[in-house]
């Protein structure tokens, strides 16, 4: 049986390393806990945010380029609002279950 307190907390953290930097050292906290917990919820909800972070890293690289030709900026826009608010779903469906694995909509999951 796992600690559901540490379950909840490190699923958390995990979901919630995007709002801890823009950069890409953001998605170096839940590759750490990916690799040191042993709970396979939380292994999954690293996975989850890592594949996250690269989805976001991808579309912005995406909509930027778009960007120079003028037809991006709304989608950096939406792209932002996303990038909030999606991680905030995910915490709060961590927080009230903790034995789930939260699965963020319309990416790519590469991990």
């Amino acid at each position: 049986m796992y600690d559901s307190d540490k379950r909840k907390l490190l699923s958390v953290l995990s979901h919630g390393a995007i709002f801890l930097s823009a950069t890409v050292l953001s998605v170096g906290l839940p590759i750490a806990i990916l690799f040191l917990s042993e709970d396979p919820v939380v292994k999954g909800n690293a996975r989850e945010s890592i594949n996250f972070h690269l989805n976001i890293y991808l579309y912005g690289l995406i909509f930027g380029l778009l960007a120079v030709v003028l037809i991006g900026f709304p989608l950096l826009l939406i792209l932002l609002a996303a990038s909030w608010i999606l991680p905030i779903v995910a915490i709060v469906k961590v927080l009230s279950d903790p034995t789930l694995i939260y699965r963020y909509p319309f990416i790519f999951r590469l991990v």
